[in-house]
């Protein structure tokens, strides 16, 4: 049985039952268990699945967009610890977008003591931080409002956007993997790729706990962004996978 063959075994077997055993998988298919590691390993890179320990299971659909409020009680190590590592490389005198979520928020709050940057968000929680705590000059999006997360979608929002020139784009995600950014909310796809055309730089902000997992619409493809900060928790395997792309990948501590 060729490899592709034996992927696509791998594949129907987690679709059927969510997770297998390596031992099943090397009963199953009659090959050794370093073939069966070596298949799962490639279609772990692929964003086809995900290793647990003794086995494999299916990737994570995101079927809705969490609020603003469920999120802001989750991984704030991680997310501190990307804000911190990306507020470091913002050269002066810079324009740049902070994209809403909770992770960008994390960044915004490094940022209150530079009164040169000039920062463009359309985030509400990020403008009111910056508005009432910071120096810098602050520039809010408008566009339909999401209650939920506390930011605003949309075309309007984009063609706000298309009217700028953005340095660097700090981008948010509530999945990722090595397809790209998705969301389940269509609403953010024309937001998030209007950011990309209209930015000399763009950055992904991500923790290590949203990848590998998918919603209904891709919003950028991985290639789109030249630098991915997100933390050590992110699986050997995916490290591979995300180290042979062009963009530079940084683990924040």
């Amino acid at each position: 049985m060729i490899p592709v063959e034996r992927h696509q075994q791998i594949l129907a077997m987690v679709a059927e039952r969510g997770v297998v055993s390596f031992a099943e998988l090397t009963d199953r298919l009659g090959v050794s268990h370093m073939t069966i590691r070596r298949d799962v390993q490639k279609l772990e890179e692929q964003g086809s699945l995900l290793s647990v320990s003794g086995g494999v299971r299916s990737a994570d659909r995101l079927a809705s967009e969490p609020s603003h409020l469920a999120k802001t009680s989750l991984y704030n190590a991680e997310k501190d610890a990307i804000g911190r590592y990306a507020a470091q490389y913002i050269p002066l005198n810079s324009c740049i977008y902070i994209d809403a979520g909770t992770t960008t928020l994390a960044l915004a709050r490094e940022l209150l003591e530079r009164e040169d940057l000039l920062v463009v968000t359309n985030d509400f929680m990020v403008v009111n931080l910056l508005m009432e705590q910071s120096r810098c000059r602050v520039i809010h999006t408008g566009g339909t409002v999401c209650r939920e997360n506390r930011s605003c979608v949309g075309e309007s929002t984009a063609r706000s956007l298309r009217n700028l020139a953005i340095d660097i784009a700090f981008i948010s995600a509530s999945c990722w993997g090595p397809r790209g950014l998705f969301t389940p909310d269509e609403d953010k796809v024309t937001v998030k790729q209007t950011i990309c055309e209209v930015s000399s730089k763009r950055v992904l902000l991500s923790d290590s706990s949203k990848y590998n997992k998918i919603a209904t619409y891709l919003a950028l493809p991985l290639n789109s962004f030249d630098t991915i900060v997100t933390d050590g928790g992110l699986s050997s395997a995916a490290q591979t996978a995300l180290s042979k792309g062009k963009w530079e990948l940084v683990l924040a501590e």
